[in-house]
């Protein structure tokens, strides 16, 4: 997409690599696994840890498609701050910002999910029914609880459209 930009291409085409497919998502579960674990740090030096995660996960991946295919997709070889030609080091900024909006991107597709769950004829069906009750809260909840809760209720939900009580 930034060559895209760089070209002025209005339609924003761009070429990618299947295996970054697998790799983004691998590197995705890496930072929510990250997440849990540190939820007690300040958002700042997650976010440190998660850009160590990205390069991590960037060198490893550069490393094995190189010794499998005989060349890595991407080569910074006689770019920037490189290191062995499979990571930027002068990218460590981009990845931060990326790392400090991980969160709160994640937490908006949380509700995003949790919401469109609600929305589903099976969830607001069996609400209506009483099949299932909707989640009570009393105090303030996580997002990950409330996504949990939902995802749980669609689940009892759509368990109660397929096999209906007598």
């Amino acid at each position: 997409m930034s060559a895209a930009l760089v070209q002025r291409d209005s339609h924003g085409t761009a070429k990618t690599y299947l295996w970054m497919h697998p790799i983004y998502g691998a590197t995705a579960l890496g930072l929510e696994f990250l997440h849990d674990r540190l939820r007690f740090l300040p958002r700042p030096v997650r976010a440190l840890a998660y850009t160590a995660v990205i390069f991590g996960a960037e060198y490893a991946t550069g490393w094995l498609l190189r010794r499998a295919l005989g060349r890595c997709p991407w080569d910074y070889e006689d770019k920037g701050w490189s290191v062995k030609g499979l990571i930027r080091l002068d990218y460590a900024p981009f990845w931060y910002v990326a790392g400090l909006l991980f969160e709160p991107v994640r937490e908006a597709f949380l509700r995003v999910t949790s919401e469109a769950l609600r929305q589903t004829p099976e969830y607001r069906h069996a609400v209506e029914n009483g099949t299932v009750a909707e989640p009570q809260h009393f105090a303030p909840v996580s997002t990950e609880q409330e996504a949990g809760e939902a995802a749980d209720t669609f689940l009892l939900a759509e368990e109660s459209e397929l096999h209906p009580s007598p």
